[in-house]
């Protein structure tokens, strides 16, 4: 008996000796598969001998390490199975034999069975790795049955420690644990919770959800985790149509954790929504400083190194509420918002930012903490940019990128480009030749807009020639571009608006207005008037909300003399949301003052 007591210190020792290495690894993703073979090897050691109360809590203890370090490296379904082990080697110490295959009625025979024994408190440790495992494989239904029954509650009220005094003084070297089990159910719930509101809030369930959050966000678990309550219950909140209610549980969730990524994103969706743009801006701003801190989306795991929350929170309704865009996303947002909100410095220079992030070497190593990116492409970067910088008086750097992106494009356009609209039926036969030609028109639209914004830069230049000399362009690259209905092939000039079926044909327009208007404003400087009358006429065929042409096609017919017909001439605008920043009406170059003109119009009296 004496020389058994030696060996099962010995295997104690092993055992403590293992735990310290493990805890070794604290801040670390895993434990290296070694570790959780030689603690298997262990147990083996201990299950060699039958099974007996006075040394059930050593096996115990090497079960729950074992388990642990499996669950950690994802090997579930080894983890189950010592489990089942661990829950028959306690029923045949008792007499009993295992009979039942349902997890929680196998655990809620076997913790009967060691009722009023020493044994009792530390077998409940085992279930709860049951519980991990469910919430690991995203087994949800699982753990909401098992959190109705009776060994749910005795395992939240009497979970804690490793070992009483009765324990100390039976056993000379006392078991250790890799993790203590109390934290463990600490950070069960509180993932278990934020899982299910993930869940229900993607059913549409939210508000069932909000209750249990809030509650949870008084549990004690890492910083990050409670962020997370807050977070959740604020998606809850704008699901019920609560916006300012929902800013504040994402303001929690930023006081509880500076780095949650995530709230900041919600934030700035909800400031957008509700018009504030001068507070989307800063939330922007803020968000992208912190996406570029070093480990603003791993919550810390203080405590519960080894089992790491992203393990247990692997359920894809969650990771989808989770996601943000790239760095580089929310500085084009950023960039895209400060210029439309005409705070043009910071605009042009996160633009410029971002280009030089995107032509540096390095910036494949910009930390990403999603799986999508908003970003377009890169000639339609250039074009926004080039725009800022014509806002920012700034023609000379606006032309030059404006150069680049049609040195890149020109080789790559056919001399026309022919879209066809697919007949009914012939769909499927189609969809390859309809991308490749949307694409085409994607690379014509990046070419003539680079065009325009050149004209633009001559017209701010006061270079009226050169002026005209590229809006020509623009529209020469433009009537390139062909609509085939109903086997009749005809210029989209001529098809009209209604022909325009997808946003490219819509920007093709809006492109071809802007061109003849800056070309009309710029003959009309060098005063061939005739010439500005045609051109803005035209403008206004193709984009009969032009504000710009409305205006200067007033003034010509003014210079004209033909002053009743400019009376008539309205103004009338339309909103341009949804275009791209280069086909929007140009808010620098020449203007007019349209009080001016309606005061000259009152002097003639009734039109």
């Amino acid at each position: 008996m004496h020389r058994q007591q030696s060996l099962f210190d010995y295997w104690t020792q092993e055992n403590n000796d293992l735990v310290k290495i493990c805890k070794k690894h604290e801040g670390q993703k895993a434990v290296g598969p070694h570790l959780t073979s030689d603690f298997q090897k262990l147990l083996r050691k201990i299950q060699g001998v039958p099974p007996e109360t006075d040394h059930a809590q050593l096996e115990l203890s090497v079960v729950y390490n074992a388990c642990i370090c499996f669950i950690a490296q994802s090997q579930f379904t080894e983890a189950e199975l010592l489990l089942k082990q661990a829950a028959e080697r306690t029923l045949q110490m008792k007499g009993e034999s295992l009979c039942q295959l349902d997890a929680p009625i196998v655990w809620m025979t076997a913790v009967k069975s060691v009722k009023n024994t020493a044994l009792h408190r530390f077998l409940l440790f085992l279930p709860c790795l049951q519980w991990a495992i469910w919430l690991a494989t995203c087994q949800l239904k699982p753990i909401e049955d098992f959190q109705e029954t009776s060994l749910f509650e005795a395992i939240i009220g009497g979970v804690g420690g490793e070992f009483g005094e009765h324990a100390k003084e039976k056993f000379r070297i006392v078991p250790t644990l890799v993790m203590d089990p109390k934290r463990l159910v600490e950070l069960l719930q509180i993932c278990s919770v934020i899982a299910q509101g993930a869940e229900k809030l993607n059913e549409g369930r939210g508000s069932e959800a909000l209750p249990r959050l809030q509650a949870a966000s008084k549990l004690p678990a890492p910083k990050a985790l409670v962020a997370y309550t807050h977070l959740l219950s604020g998606s809850c909140l704008t699901h019920m149509n609560c916006p300012q209610m929902a800013l504040q549980c994402y303001k929690k969730a930023l006081e509880t954790d500076a780095q949650c990524v995530y709230a900041l994103h919600q934030s700035s969706r909800i400031y957008s929504e509700l018009g504030n743009a001068q507070a989307e801006i800063q939330a922007l701003h803020i968000l992208h400083l912190t996406l570029l801190l070093p480990s603003s989306a791993e919550p810390s795991t203080a405590g519960v190194h080894l089992l790491s929350p992203f393990l247990l929170l692997a359920s894809q309704s969650l990771k989808n509420l989770l996601s943000v865009p790239s760095p580089l996303s929310v500085l084009h947002k950023l960039a895209l918002k400060c210029i439309l909100n005409i705070r043009v410095p910071e605009g042009v220079k996160h633009y410029l930012d971002l280009l030089a992030a995107l032509h540096s070497e390095d910036h494949h190593g910009v930390k990403v903490h999603s799986e999508f990116s908003t970003l377009p492409r890169l000639p339609k970067l250039y074009l926004e940019a080039a725009v800022a910088l014509l806002m920012a008086q700034r023609p000379a750097d606006s032309m030059a990128l404006c150069t680049e992106v049609i040195e890149t494009t020109l080789e790559l356009l056919p001399e026309k480009l022919v879209i066809e609209e697919p007949e009914e039926g012939s769909e499927a036969l189609t969809q390859g030749m309809r991308e490749e030609g949307e694409g085409t028109l994607a690379v014509f639209l990046w070419a003539a807009a680079a065009y325009l914004l050149q004209g633009h830069c001559y017209s701010q230049l006061k270079d009226w020639k050169q002026a005209v000399t590229h809006y020509t362009r623009c529209v020469n690259m433009l009537v390139k571009v062909h609509f085939k209905r109903k086997d009749v092939q005809t210029e989209v000039s001529k098809a009209g608006r209604h022909l325009s079926q997808t946003a490219d044909l819509h920007i093709l327009q809006r492109l071809k207005g802007l061109s003849l208007a800056g070309r009309g404003i710029s003959f009309s400087q060098m005063d061939h008037l005739k010439e500005a009358l045609r051109d803005l006429q035209l403008s206004l065929q193709a984009v009969p909300e032009g504000i710009g042409a409305g205006l200067w096609c007033g003034e010509v017919l003014w210079r004209l003399d033909r002053k009743r017909e400019a009376a008539a001439r309205s103004d009338v605008s339309l909103p341009t949301v949804g275009l791209p920043l280069y086909a929007q009406e140009p808010s620098f170059g020449p203007s007019l003052d349209p009080t001016e003109l309606r005061h000259r119009i009152q002097k003639l009296g009734p039109v």
